[in-house]
C-alpha cells in the first residue's frame, strides 16, 4: 500500500494516487471534505484560506461509495491558479514574473536551488510549501475511513503554541470529541495561544508549537520487531517527520530522566488477556502496537515566511538583502495537527495492510477481529 503525490502551490490542482487498498471499504467524499476544511482552518490562518475552499474529486477507484481494489485517483484543484496562471503555465510560463531570488531562511528556497541548480526559488517553494498536505489530508481521510471499518479512531490537540502550554493530560474521548478554534482544550491556555498569535501578527513574526496525536483501538502485534523499516514506531517517526516544519517526533512519555523502574508499563492478568495502570510507551513496544492507545507528539517549527522579513541573500546579486513575504500565516499549528492525524492515519492503515493482508474488507475484518480476541 501506498501513494505518490503530485501538484505545485498555485498550479491548477493537486492529484493524489492511493494504491493497495482493499475492495469493498465505504468511503464519504463528505468526510474527506470535512478533514480538507479542518486543515484550511485554525486561528492565525492567512488570507489564502479566505480565496479557496479545498475540495476533493474522485477520479477513479471508488464506484457507489466504495473501493474497487484499483488505484484510486484524489484531485483538489487550486482555486488560487486563476490568479497565477501565467505565472504557472506548464508550457509558455512568464518566468520573469514573481522570481525569488531572496531566499528565506528556515525554507527549502536555497538548498533546493543548489540541488536542482535553479536561479529562480519560485521553482523550490511551489512543491516544498505545505500546500502539499491537502493531498496528504485526502489520502489521510480515505485511511481513517479504512481504520474507522475497524474500529480504530485517531485525535488530535494542540499542546503549546508560543511557549503557552497546556500541561493537562486528557483520554482519548475528550480529545476525539473536544471543538476549538485552535483545538486547545483548556479554555485558559487558549485564550493565552490567542493573545500570543495576536502579538506576533502585530511584529510581523510566526509561532510554532507542540500536537498531541491519540490512537484508540489499535491491538496488539501490528508492525514488527524483525526488521528496521517495519518498525512501527520507526514507520510514524518517519512519516511525521516529514511534514513541513515539523523538527523533532515522540511516542510516549519522556522517560529518559527515570529508572527503569518508574519508565516502564507493569502488566496484569484479567480474564486471560494482559492488562495495564500506565501507558508510558505510548502505545508501542519493540516496534510493535501492544494494544494501548498510541500517543504520538511533534514540535513545528514557526513558519519560515515572516511579514517583517530575515536578513538573507540574493542568490543572483550576492547582496544582503531582507526576505520577501510569500503568504501570511502567523500561526499554524493546529492545521499542523489536522495534517499529521491524517499522515498517521494512513501510515497505520499501511502497517495494517503489511501485517493482516487481504484484497477485501470482510478478509481484513475477520483477521483483525482474531488478532483482537486472542487470550493467554
Amino acid at each position: 500500500m501506498r501513494f505518490i503525490n503530485a501538484g505545485e502551490s498555485h498550479g491548477k490542482a493537486l492529484v493524489a494516487i492511493l494504491e493497495g487498498m482493499p475492495s469493498g471499504i465505504k468511503i464519504d467524499i463528505d468526510k474527506i471534505n470535512v478533514e480538507l476544511a479542518r486543515r484550511q482552518s485554525g486561528y492565525g490562518r492567512g488570507g489564502r484560506m479566505k480565496i479557496e475552499t479545498d475540495k476533493a474529486e474522485i477520479l477513479s477507484g471508488i464506484r457507489d461509495g466504495k473501493t474497487l481494489g484499483s488505484p484510486i485517483a484524489v484531485m483538489v484543484k487550486n482555486a488560487d491558479n486563476v490568479n497565477w496562471a501565467k505565472v504557472m503555465d506548464a508550457q509558455s510560463a512568464d518566468i520573469s514574473s514573481r522570481r525569488l531570488t531572496a531566499v528565506r531562511p528556515g525554507h527549502a528556497d536555497y538548498s533546493g536551488c543548489v540541488k536542482y541548480g535553479f536561479s529562480d526559488a519560485r521553482n523550490v517553494l511551489e512543491r516544498a510549501s505545505a500546500r502539499e498536505t491537502t493531498t496528504r489530508v485526502a489520502v489521510g481521510a480515505i485511511a481513517k475511513q479504512y481504520l474507522e471499518f475497524l474500529d480504530v479512531k485517531i485525535a488530535s490537540r494542540v499542546v503549546s503554541i508560543g511557549g503557552v502550554e497546556d500541561k493537562n493530560f486528557y483520554d482519548f474521548k475528550t480529545v476525539y470529541t473536544h471543538e476549538s478554534d485552535l483545538n486547545c482544550i483548556d479554555e485558559t491556555t487558549e485564550i493565552g495561544m490567542k493573545k500570543a498569535i495576536d502579538s506576533a501578527k502585530l511584529a510581523g513574526d510566526t509561532l510554532g508549537g507542540e500536537v498531541e496525536i491519540i490512537v484508540a483501538g489499535m491491538p496488539a502485534g501490528i508492525g514488527s520487531y524483525v526488521h528496521y523499516d517495519r518498525k512501527l514506531d520507526g514507520k510514524i517517526m518517519g512519516a511525521v517527520g516529514s511534514v513541513q516544519s515539523v523538527k523533532s517526533v515522540s511516542i510516549g512519555q519522556d522517560c529518559s530522566a527515570l529508572s527503569g523502574s518508574l519508565s516502564h508499563d507493569e502488566m496484569y492478568i484479567n480474564e486471560g488477556k494482559i492488562t495495564r495502570k500506565t501507558n508510558r510507551a505510548g502505545g508501542i513496544e519493540g516496534g510493535m502496537s501492544n494494544g494501548e492507545e498510541i500517543v504520538i507528539r511533534a514540535k513545528l517549527k514557526p513558519i519560515p515566511t515572516l511579514m517583517s522579513g530575515l536578513n538573507t541573500v540574493d542568490i543572483i546579486s550576492g547582496e544582503q538583502v531582507k526576505s520577501a513575504p510569500e503568504r501570511s500565516d502567523v500561526c499554524a499549528v493546529s492545521a499542523g495537527a489536522v495534517v499529521i492525524e491524517n499522515v498517521v492515519a494512513f501510515t497505520l492503515m499501511q502497517a495494517i495492510d503489511e501485517t493482516l493482508g487481504g484484497d477485501v474488507a470482510s478478509e481484513i475484518s475477520e483477521r483483525m477481529a482474531k488478532l483482537r480476541d486472542k487470550r493467554l
